[in-house]
């Protein structure tokens, strides 16, 4: 197939929906399909104030018209609600195509935090957005029970995968002569991740900030004691995940989480709130901790067997995500094509 997927979310930007767009595509053109990927880097944009690595298209409408007509896909799928979504979502349906999208990050709830606008205006934003969808695909049971309870409508699932040949357990000495335990947090350091909460416990050990993003300054001058190492790939995030102890994710507003699961293939196991996301991946497994006091969670966790954690996460294969993918998309064909909602 020709596949069009738009995203206001990339390339390589630090967060989950992109690295899970960019591992995709590799998968579909394996297979031989054919993907174009439209994204704010096609258009004339600027950076989301507060998150410079975020671009905002500036009216893409016109030139995504033309992206598409001259790509003429079979299939359209819709990554994220920014601009590049909305324009993507608006030739659509003014030329009656059939076209599917997901719900993959609480846009909304980030939106509401930093701008102060009423949360129950950006749900309204939400359904009417994917409610002319074919197909909503989200990536777990949870998030599954909240659109429908947010009313949105044909939900499907997109399950995830982790890149099992690069996150496994690896022997290093990184965090060699540091206090232990050490407790890992690895992601964009933003003040929807709720970092404070996990800083701010008083916990022996050495706690280690991995990644980049526009709260690190600000946790940088509150928590000087932190271990600060930026942003890590490839073979160095693997050692960061394998020579720590722990790995904590306060965060209460993700929808997944792929560094717990990225954690949890290399051997670490997981603290966390008992939320949707973490909840969904650790499940009952004896694999991680929930409760609602991170201490707690924290201490449970690192009781855990960490050979019990590469084997659950070994139960999730980008293979099976991408089969999800493509089984849940529409071809774009006008016949049979659903009314706009709202």
């Amino acid at each position: 197939m020709k596949i069009l997927i738009a995203t206001d979310t990339y390339p390589k930007q630090l967060n989950g929906v992109s690295r899970v767009l960019d591992k995709t595509e590799s998968e579909l053109s394996a297979r031989g399909h054919e993907v174009k990927i439209v994204s704010a880097d096609d258009f004339t944009n600027f950076p989301w104030p507060g998150y410079k690595e975020i671009k905002i298209a500036v009216f893409p409408a016109r030139k995504a018209a033309r992206i598409i007509e001259q790509f003429s896909p079979d299939a359209i799928h819709i990554m994220s609600e920014g601009p590049v979504g909305w324009a993507v979502r608006g030739y659509c349906i003014r030329n009656n195509l059939r076209f599917t999208t997901s719900w993959l990050s609480r846009l909304s709830e980030y939106v509401s935090i930093r701008y102060k606008i009423p949360l129950k205006w950006l749900h309204g934003l939400l359904r009417r957005f994917h409610n002319a969808a074919a197909q909503t695909m989200v990536t777990t049971a949870g998030m599954t029970a909240e659109a429908r309870t947010l009313g949105i409508a044909r939900v499907t699932r997109w399950r995830r995968g982790v890149e099992l040949d690069k996150f496994r357990p690896v022997e290093t000495t990184l965090f060699q002569g540091l206090t232990r335990p050490i407790m890992l947090n690895v992601g964009r350091v933003a003040v929807e991740k709720s970092l404070e909460k996990f800083l701010s416990l008083d916990l022996a050990g050495t706690k280690v900030i991995v990644g980049d993003g526009p709260q690190l300054k600000a946790l940088k001058r509150k928590f000087p004691e932190v271990l600060y190492l930026g942003v890590k790939e490839g073979e160095e995030l693997t050692e960061c995940y394998s020579a720590a102890d722990v790995f904590v994710f306060p965060s209460l507003t993700d929808t997944f989480g792929l560094v717990n699961l990225e954690s949890l293939a290399c051997g670490l196991p997981v603290a966390a709130y008992p939320v949707t996301g973490p909840k969904d991946i650790i499940g009952d497994a004896p694999v991680g901790a929930l409760d609602s006091n991170l201490q707690v969670a924290i201490e449970k966790a690192l009781l855990l067997d960490r050979a019990d954690c590469v084997a659950h996460a070994r139960t999730y294969s980008w293979d099976l995500a991408t089969e999800d993918f493509i089984s849940n998309l529409v071809p774009v064909s006008v016949v049979g094509a659903l009314p706009v909602d709202g």
